[in-house]
């Protein structure tokens, strides 16, 4: 949902400066023309507005792929990845794995395992609240090797085992945005 309106936002905003778009996915735009200085000043201002950031260095821009893949492997994927993560992350962005995890780590303050880790666990207390599967079928959906690996990542992370999360009153969770970051 948070991919969505970002989308939307950014679409809107290239329209209202009368920008031409051939692809607006999650930390990318590809526009038809050449953007003006000006142009891209408005922009800047303008997705500031809405909480994004128009990014211009290499590295940052890197950075938010991995991440856009993370998050979209982890809360919107419905096929599990078959080969190994970081084969899969170096394939999909064309880099080694070794310099997307030092450069992941370098600027974001925790690894990208961590950052995988942290997402996974939002994601099944999500799973846990929505209560249509259980503990077995939810390890099995994200991927887990057993229920006893997820339990004990998810007590790790949480300090609860997932049967006690899913008897609390008051379930906590974390905005997308907000996983995997070290405060």
């Amino acid at each position: 949902m948070v991919g969505n309106r970002c989308k939307i936002a950014v679409k809107e905003e290239l329209k209202k400066l009368d920008l031409h778009f051939m692809v607006v996915d999650l930390g990318e735009v590809e526009i038809m023309e050449n953007i003006t200085l000006e142009q891209r000043q408005q922009l800047k201002i303008a997705l500031l507005d809405y909480g994004l950031e128009l990014m211009d260095d290499k590295k940052s821009m890197l950075i938010e792929k991995i991440k856009n893949i993370i998050i979209e492997m982890v809360h919107h994927s419905t096929e599990n990845i078959k080969i190994n993560f970081s084969d899969y992350l170096s394939q999909l962005l064309n880099h080694d794995y070794t310099y997307l995890s030092n450069l992941f780590s370098e600027v974001q303050g925790t690894t990208i395992e961590q950052f995988i880790i942290s997402h996974k666990t939002e994601r099944i207390k999500e799973l846990i609240i929505y209560g249509e599967l259980n503990i077995t079928e939810i390890a099995w959906k994200m991927n887990y090797s057993s229920v006893a690996h997820l339990s004990s990542q998810f007590k790790k992370v949480t300090g609860l085992s997932p049967s006690h999360f899913k008897k609390l009153k008051d379930k906590r969770r974390s905005p997308i945005e907000e996983i995997g970051y070290l405060n």
